[in-house]
């Protein structure tokens, strides 16, 4: 089911009346097409949980239009819409089993949708399945792990095989290793049901990991949309650079003379067709190659062996981080440098903004 948002606004009212009113979502204009994982990413605050209760129905918008397929869906109500929403609490009933929970969806079913008992059971087994929870259906919610009760909160969203699946933070409740696997689980069950997807999260990494796009949100104001490893590569400005990556970028302040990019005196990198002016710059930690005449020096401060990968941390005058923190092959030699490392810088890996208003410069 193709998502149309068209012109989407949502504006509370500020309690203190002396203050503008609050734009929770500013003119979001995006088609999701169908059968795809969208992932709304953004600090808290941003917009993008707004944005969700807004297709959902949970809230009306203050301006703009939702369409599913060619249906205007606006004024519709949440359980006229043909959704499935997982909440990140799981929102389960406790004295009702896994079975029962599963249920609750279809037995509220009427008229020409009303199922028969035997229906409805096939229809509970059939998503157990797909979530592998069908030798669990007899427990209750609390017999769980947190990883079961988020499947349980899956399949009763998908038993009414909804038209559009809405995920609000599905998995910040879970432990790290149970957030990897069921990221995996909710990725593989959107490829076998094709079901449209919206997933929201504020972690970068989940949202890259498992969308097919992602749509950065900042203030209630998309600043970038596309493919996760597109928008890493080339991020529309500085927000959207630092707000993507872990460990993130290394920001430093930049200055372009000659072509050339300057960290204080070192002239790092040739930027050909860029005028003289004071820049941002953004090196991802993986643009670092470590060099004995290496243009960039900074002052080394230590060395993490993370298994295949080291590492470096060290610090520059320029940097707007507090430290400059660098990734680079545990076949590099670090021994021969003791108080400084000198660094050359991959290209690609390196990115200048405005410094006025943070948007890229391309070279």
């Amino acid at each position: 089911m193709e998502v149309r948002l068209e012109n989407l606004t949502k504006i509370f009212p500020n309690r203190d009346k002396k203050k503008p009113d609050v734009v929770a979502v500013n003119d979001f204009d995006f088609t999701i097409p169908d059968g795809k994982l969208i992932g709304l990413l953004g600090p808290s605050g941003c917009g993008k949980s707004t944005t969700l209760n807004l297709i959902s129905g949970l809230q009306k918008p203050t301006e703009g239009k939702i369409f599913f397929g060619e249906d205007d869906v606006t004024q519709l109500p949440p359980e006229n819409r043909g959704i499935g929403l997982v909440f990140q609490n799981y929102a389960l009933y406790p004295h009702l089993t896994v079975k029962e929970n599963i249920l609750f969806p279809l037995q509220n079913l009427k008229g020409k949708d009303k199922l028969t008992l035997k229906e409805m059971e096939e229809k509970v087994m059939t998503v157990a399945k797909l979530v592998q929870i069908d030798e669990l259906l007899e427990r209750k919610p609390a017999e769980l792990s947190g990883g079961q009760q988020q499947r349980v909160a899956i399949a009763r969203a998908l038993v009414k095989m909804p038209r559009v699946l809405l995920l609000d933070e599905p998995l910040s409740n879970l432990d790290a290793r149970l957030r990897l696997q069921t990221r995996d689980e909710i990725r593989r069950i959107q490829r076998e049901t094709k079901i449209t997807t919206i997933f929201v999260t504020h972690d970068q990494e989940e949202a890259m990991s498992i969308s097919d796009m992602i749509v950065v949100m900042k203030d209630g104001i998309v600043q970038q949309i596309g493919k996760p490893q597109e928008v890493y590569d080339n991020p529309i400005n500085l927000f959207v650079a630092k707000f993507l990556g872990t460990p993130p970028i290394n920001v430093f302040e930049g200055e372009v003379r000659g072509e050339h990019l300057f960290l204080g005196y070192d002239n790092v990198l040739a930027v050909p067709g860029v005028a003289d002016q004071k820049v941002y710059v953004g090196i991802r930690p993986e643009g670092f190659i470590v060099k004995e005449d290496g243009p960039l020096t900074c002052e080394l401060v230590g060395v993490e062996v993370m298994g295949r990968d080291i590492s470096v941390i060290s610090t520059h005058e320029l940097s707007l981080n507090p430290t400059v923190r660098t990734i680079i092959s545990t076949a590099n030699k670090l021994e021969k440098f003791e108080r400084q490392v000198q660094f050359a810088l991959v290209p690609h890996k390196v990115m200048i903004f405005n410094k006025e208003t943070e948007e890229r410069i391309d070279f």
